[in-house]
């Protein structure tokens, strides 16, 4: 299991991103990615401490953990900056907090999120067919989330999503350990938004890939 989005106590979060870590290990987890909220008040200071944390934990233990950030409510204007500042200051995994149902998220900012370039959008809401027809374009993936809150849209993402060739992947949005679903328990969710098992097969492939990729750019294995 990979977890692409996750939140701790340097934003949300109930834990240290140590115990956060830990936890995702002990549940069998190969990655996880730790992406605090963040805007232009916070990124730096939440990032080069996530930056930090992620190269002691990936020198001690055996799940990789992987830097990144979710910038989340921010101007449209300054989500394109915030995408490139986070790059550049040692994010290798970007998330951008999508139009979920249940935030009052600023309208537009899904397709913002996509023009520049982000890794994943997560929870996405009620996405149009023109943003996915972008986000496949620039190679953005797509989130289907286990957090109730905003797992309402998932069952139309894929409906539209997966016809027109969009990547997707699954991932927990945790704030805590007992966020961090089993393997089991996201197979089953893919299951019940009726998804045939060659695209869930697919949705677990796309977190190794992205995972991969920004694993390799830390120059560990």
């Amino acid at each position: 299991m990979i977890d692409l989005h996750t939140h701790t106590l340097l934003s949300d979060g109930e834990l240290l991103p140590s115990e956060l870590v830990r936890r995702a290990e002990v549940k069998g987890y190969e990655a996880i990615a730790i992406t605090d909220h963040a805007d232009s008040s916070n990124i730096d200071f939440v990032l080069p401490r996530i930056v930090k944390v992620s190269k002691i934990l990936n020198k001690n233990w055996k799940i990789r953990t992987i830097p990144g950030v979710e910038i989340t409510h921010a101007p449209l204007k300054e989500i394109s900056p915030l995408v490139k500042l986070a790059r550049k200051n040692g994010a290798r995994i970007v998330v951008v907090h999508g139009e979920t149902v249940s935030e009052p998220v600023i309208k537009g900012t899904n397709r913002c999120a996509i023009e520049a370039g982000c890794d994943i959008l997560a929870h996405p809401g009620l996405i149009t067919k023109s943003d996915i027809e972008l986000a496949v374009k620039k190679g953005v993936y797509l989130e289907i989330t286990t957090r109730k809150s905003h797992s309402p849209a998932n069952r139309r993402l894929v409906k539209i999503a997966l016809p027109l060739g969009a990547k997707l992947v699954i991932d927990n949005d945790a704030h805590s350990g007992d966020d961090l679903v089993s393997y089991k328990t996201a197979l089953s969710i893919l299951k019940k938004l009726d998804l045939k098992a060659s695209d869930i097969d697919d949705i677990f492939k796309n977190s190794r890939i992205l995972a991969g990729k920004a694993i390799k750019t830390l120059g560990i294995k």
